[in-house]
């Protein structure tokens, strides 16, 4: 539930973002100053005397001044990709009050390293984390009358070594063997497109869709296609890859050619590549004089290469790092209200003892000890999430978390008020642990697994929350849904008086996978299936332990053509801290690989492609993650299987764990499904799937997406499964035997009104639906609730759709009322009491049949 003003709550907290001048650190002071001399531009000068380059030309008597308007920037063009420690602004009387430091690997698409709030002129020291070509001042809000004014702009940081790719003119495909999926006649074949020749083509039937395709013999990474059209041209079309010559991956979709000759600047990696014809441009079939594939290497002159460092995001510390309290506060000053901002941060705590610390967790920010045990990474001190930058509400909490250490807190109790996406994993604390916000303010998580916690458990405010294979030393309360499997200390199950629901054990779990150090190398331990689950893991820890030579290290500015030769290649991915823009969907296709992000890394489809494809394979582990849906619509955003996939997985299940999707929010997104699971006894443990009601590009067609998540395997588990806001079905359940333990739902809040959301003659589509040809499936612990904002006159039909049958058994649910904005007629099916009035108060049942 998140009914508070953004806006106002900022408005009311911004100096607690407000950044101190800091001074240069002796790494940072070490560092060159990367922008002297260096290519400057800038949205406007105020003047033929005040131009960008005066910023950046080591004279502090010459200046950079703007135009009069807030929206200006700066930028500077470091002339190769560096690792950026630090930004030096001294400015001239007319300084920014409010900005950001930002950086690039392509000067399109920027990434916040820095956000200054409340500045008061002089000289910014901003100590900073990011890598990038180009580093931009970009002004939020003026100080005075006049523009902005800049006497010098000053980046340090250390340069990388890697040379850029080079595409080659050679043309890989000519002589090759190529089909098509028709040909005009004889004299037209395939391979006429192929034979360096301009004067030979192939041409196919007069009808949609055609095909032509080339083997290039090995697998390469395709850089370029050049397209030499007859006078039949293609007017819509696709140029994909595929690495079998049956899965496809759309490289580029291409409407509204005009035929002749064109070039197509493209990323990928593939032993086939394809032109897809879906319209013609005239009445004839489709004709190419020439098609040209040209290749690359990654630009190390061979494959992808494993191992290496973590990037520029990850903050690696052991307790003898100085000024360690400083480098917590100073991300959390950055984060700590930057809900839809592009920085993205991971503490790794090398084992030892931490004495004092406090490490507050703001947005986008992960801490994790790097020990094979919890216990190895002690901290005498809290690990803290409050909700003071947003006047004590803690509903907008996301995307966060704490992993695999322990905590003695200083006053007995460590404060843990998060909402969804939030995850605390493999912690012993070693006292108490409070789930609500000071003052007790509204709360709205969350998610335990694999923790133990000493003392008592208090979630006091929150209204729902799951536990998972853990123990506790006591649970003292809950609002509205407290859901546990495989718990010791659990509280028993009183869903018909009070909120609890309790499973005594889990029934298939696998921890997820986690960064450790052994000695002095980097390591993943992936945790073995548990059945039958209850307690912690550790510290048996039952499992596999992967080299980091055995991943690539994906960092900011990799390209989505790298990450596929990579799988290709057998690696694993280690997503380091970072938005990632794809123009190409990433696809997994080995059994048993391991997609793990840090410091949730975010993943984000461009052009409408989908962002990550599985195949039907065992035993794939996806961790840790964001998938931030991109402006144009994707069909799927995570797909795991293919359409009709029926593989017995059983002994090696894929498992999706901390893996978040996003619809809007941070600016438009669009997809027509989420997360669809085609793939047999698939884990889902712990998704927050969430269609954005708030920030950016939100709105009931602005940032549409019909379907949450869509299971058609059979024998799927969910363990944790937050769906919210979408515009049909938030969960539809189409596969046998399916199993859900604890689900929390909103529908939309921004429903226009009932017509918009009536099908089959029913008002509302329910939060989660089981398919009428389903026969056996059971789940435990549910709650939706309504909060329509944009028409409070709504009353849904229900929560809940079944089919009637012996094998369908649905625990423990609960339909709500936000404040009487909408009601429901019933819980599940026609079954349960309708909600009414403003006290927001459950309508529950327990057991249906």
């Amino acid at each position: 539930m998140r009914l508070r003003s953004l806006g106002v709550a900022l408005a009311a907290t911004a100096a607690l973002i407000t950044l101190p001048t800091i001074r240069p650190t002796a790494a940072a002071a070490a560092d060159a100053n990367l922008s002297q001399g260096r290519t400057a531009t800038a949205s406007s000068n105020e003047n033929a005397g005040t131009p960008a380059a005066y910023a950046v030309d080591g004279d502090t008597g010459t200046r950079w001044s703007s135009a009069t308007t807030d929206d200006q920037w700066l930028q500077v063009d470091l002339g190769t990709s560096a690792t950026i420690s630090q930004v030096v602004v001294n400015w001239e009387a007319a300084y920014g009050k409010d900005y950001k430091i930002q950086s690039s690997s392509d000067g399109n698409s920027w990434t916040d390293l820095r956000t200054v709030t409340d500045g008061d002129g002089g000289t910014d020291t901003l100590a900073v984390f990011g890598q990038g070509r180009y580093v931009r001042l970009q002004g939020v809000h003026r100080a005075t009358q006049w523009g902005y004014s800049v006497w010098e702009f000053q980046v340090f940081g250390t340069t990388g070594t890697t040379q850029p790719a080079t595409c080659s003119t050679a043309n890989a495909a000519q002589g090759k063997t190529a089909s098509a999926s028709s040909t005009e006649n004889a004299g037209t074949p395939a391979s006429a497109a192929f034979d360096g020749n301009d004067a030979t083509r192939w041409s196919s039937q007069a009808s949609d869709p055609q095909r032509l395709r080339v083997d290039l013999g090995s697998s390469q990474n395709i850089c370029k296609l050049d397209l030499n059209w007859e006078a039949a041209y293609g007017k819509d079309f696709q140029i994909q890859t595929s690495a079998d010559g049956q899965n496809w991956t759309t490289l580029k979709t291409v409407t509204g050619a005009t035929g002749g000759r064109a070039s197509y600047d493209i990323g990928g990696t593939g032993r086939y590549v394809r032109v897809l014809g879906t319209a013609r441009g005239t009445g004839y079939g489709y004709s190419l004089w020439e098609v040209a594939v040209h290749t690359t290497s990654d630009g190390t002159g061979g494959p992808v290469q494993g191992g290496g460092d973590l990037g520029p995001n990850v903050i690696v510390v052991d307790p003898s790092t100085p000024n360690l309290q400083q480098k917590f506060d100073q991300v959390f000053a950055q984060q700590e209200s930057a809900q839809f901002g592009s920085g993205r941060y991971q503490f790794l705590l090398k084992p030892g003892t931490y004495n004092g610390i406090n490490a507050q967790l703001g947005f986008y920010t992960s801490i994790s000890g790097l020990g094979l045990n919890p216990d190895d990474t002690q901290i005498n001190g809290d690990v803290t999430v409050d909700a003071g930058w947003f006047d004590g509400n803690a509903t907008q909490n996301f995307w966060r978390s704490a992993e695999n250490m322990a905590i003695t807190p200083s006053n007995g109790t460590d404060r843990w008020a998060v909402a969804q996406a939030a995850p605390f994993r493999r912690i012993h604390v070693k006292g108490g642990l409070n789930l609500a916000p000071n003052g007790y303010g509204w709360a709205s998580g969350g998610y335990i697994a694999d923790s133990r916690i000493d003392g008592t458990v208090g979630p006091y405010s929150q209204q729902q929350w799951y536990t998972r294979d853990s123990s506790v030393g006591g649970w003292t309360n809950g609002v509205w849904n407290m859901t546990f499997s495989g718990v010791q200390g659990a509280p028993a199950t009183n869903f018909d008086t009070g909120p609890y629901t309790t499973l005594d054990t889990t029934p298939v779990s696998r921890e997820k996978p986690f960064l450790y150090l052994d000695g002095n190398d980097y390591k993943v331990f992936v945790p073995a299936k548990r059945t039958n689950a209850r307690g912690v893991s550790w510290p048996a820890n039952a499992g596999t332990s992967l080299p980091l030579s055995q991943f690539y290290v994906v960092k900011p500015g990799a390209t989505a053509a790298t990450v596929n030769t990579a799988l290709a290649q057998g690696l694993n991915l280690l997503f380091t801290p970072g938005v990632y823009h794809l123009d190409q969907t990433i696809n997994v296709t080995r059994a048993d690989t391991v997609v793990l992000g840090l410091g949730l890394a975010t993943i984000v489809p461009d052009g409408g492609i989908d962002a990550l494809h599985v195949a039907d394979v065992d035993g794939v582990r996806l961790a840790g993650f964001l998938i931030d849906a991109g402006a144009t619509r994707s069909d799927t955003l995570l797909r795991i299987g293919p359409a009709g996939a029926a593989a017995d997985h059983s002994a090696d299940p894929t498992t999706m764990q901390d893996v978040f999707i996003r619809i809007g929010g941070a600016g438009p997104g669009l997809a027509t499904n989420s997360v669809v699971v085609n793939s047999d006894d698939v884990v889902i443990d712990h998704t927050w799937i969430w269609r954005a009601d708030h920030g950016e590009g939100v709105g009931w067609e602005t940032n549409r997406a019909d379907y949450g998540l869509r299971v058609n395997g059979d024998d799927v588990l969910a363990t944790g499964l937050f769906v919210e806001h979408f515009n049909k079905y938030d969960v539809e359940w189409s596969g046998e035997r399916g199993r859900t333990i604890f689900y929390q739902n909103e529908k939309a809040y921004d429903v226009p009104n009932a017509a918009a959301i009536t099908h089959d003659g029913i008002v509302g589509w329910a939060a989660y639906k089981v398919d009428d040809t389903v026969a056996v499936h059971e789940a435990w612990g549910l709650g939706s609730y309504c909060n329509f904002t944009s028409d409070p006159t709504i009353v849904q039909r229900h929560g809940f759709q079944v089919p009637v049958k012996a094998g369908v058994k649905m625990h423990d649910l609960q339909v709500i009322s936000l404040g009487g904005k909408g009601q429901y007629a019933h819980v599940i099916n026609d079954s349960g009491a309708p909600t009414s009035g403003t006290d927001t108060v459950p309508s529950k049942v327990t057991s249906f049949p």
